[in-house]
C-alpha cells in the first residue's frame, strides 16, 4: 500500500482549563494527561500501528517509564519543555531529554497549540521535521490560508502541516473530529488521504478521559472519554483499508523534499 497515515498525539500537561480561566494544579494536570495516555492503550499497543507522540519533556520526566516503554513501538518526538511556557532555548533542551529519556534519536516538533516558531532556531536545535502547521483559519487562532496544504520546504526546514481537505481547506484536526459527523469526517479524510496520498491528524490524551467538568467550552469536550476513543477505534479500522500507520519520521525520510 502507497498510502500512509500520519496518527500523532500531543502528550502532555492538561493545561487547557487555564485558557478559561477555570483553575487546575500541576500535579492534576499531570495525572489527567497520564490517564489520557492510560486510556489510548488500545491503540497505542496494536502492532499494526506506528504514531507519533509530541511529548513535553516536562510530562515525560514525569513519566519516563511509560515513555521508554512507548518508544519501543512509536516514535517519540518533541512537543518541547512545557505546554505553557517557552524560550528558543527550550527546542535543544527538550530534545536532550527526551532522547535521554526515550532511547531514541529525537527528529520532529510539533509547537504547543501550533504557535509560529523561528525555522532557523528549529533547524539550529538539530530537528529533522517541524509538525507546527495548520494550514487553515481558525477564528482566533492563526489564518494560514496561504501556506501548503502539503509536506514543504521553509528556510531548508522540513514542514509536516496538520491536513486539511482540498480545496476547502476543512481541518481534520481534534476540533473537527469531535464535532463533525463522523461520516463527514471519514468522507473528508478519506477524499484527503486519496488526493494527498498521506493524512496527518493529530489528538490528545487527555481527550479519551472524562473532561467533563473543567469549564471547557462544550465544543472542546464534546464526545470525550470512552465514546471518543470508540469514535478513533472505528477511524482508524476504515481508515486501514486505504493507508498504512507509520511514524512521521519514517514518512519524511521517505517522502521529504531534498
Amino acid at each position: 500500500m502507497n498510502r500512509f497515515v500520519l496518527l500523532s498525539f500531543d502528550v502532555e500537561e492538561f493545561d487547557m482549563p487555564l485558557e478559561y480561566k477555570f483553575p487546575i494544579s500541576a500535579e492534576e494536570q499531570m495525572r489527567v494527561g497520564k490517564q489520557g495516555l492510560d486510556a489510548l492503550a488500545p491503540v497505542l499497543t496494536d502492532p499494526a500501528i506506528t504514531s507519533t507522540l509530541f511529548t513535553t519533556a516536562n510530562f515525560a520526566m514525569h513519566y519516563p517509564a511509560a515513555i521508554r516503554q512507548l518508544a519501543q513501538q512509536h516514535e517519540i518526538a518533541s512537543h518541547t519543555f512545557y505546554h505553557s511556557d517557552f524560550t528558543d532555548e527550550h527546542l535543544l533542551s527538550s530534545r536532550q531529554k527526551l532522547e535521554e529519556i526515550s532511547g531514541q534519536t529525537v527528529t520532529g516538533l510539533r509547537m504547543p497549540r501550533m504557535r509560529k516558531v523561528s525555522m532557523q532556531e528549529v533547524k539550529k536545535a538539530g530537528y529533522l521535521y517541524d509538525s507546527s502547521v495548520n494550514p487553515t483559519w481558525l477564528p482566533g487562532r492563526y489564518n494560514n490560508l496561504h501556506l501548503p496544504r502539503t509536506l514543504y520546504l521553509d528556510e531548508g526546514m522540513i514542514r509536516v502541516p496538520a491536513s486539511v481537505s482540498p480545496l476547502l481547506r476543512i481541518p481534520l484536526f481534534w476540533l473537527s473530529f469531535k464535532n463533525l459527523p463522523y461520516a463527514v469526517f471519514k468522507r473528508l479524510s478519506l477524499q484527503t488521504l486519496k488526493k494527498d496520498g498521506y493524512i496527518c491528524l493529530y489528538f490528545h490524551p487527555w481527550e479519551f478521559t472524562d473532561i467533563g467538568n473543567y469549564g471547557l467550552p462544550g465544543f472542546t469536550k464534546k464526545h470525550h472519554g470512552p465514546v471518543l476513543l470508540n469514535r478513533l477505534q472505528q477511524l482508524i479500522k476504515d481508515l486501514r483499508q486505504e493507508g498504512d500507520f507509520i511514524s512521521m519520521n519514517d514518512f519524511v525520510k521517505q517522502k521529504a523534499p531534498r
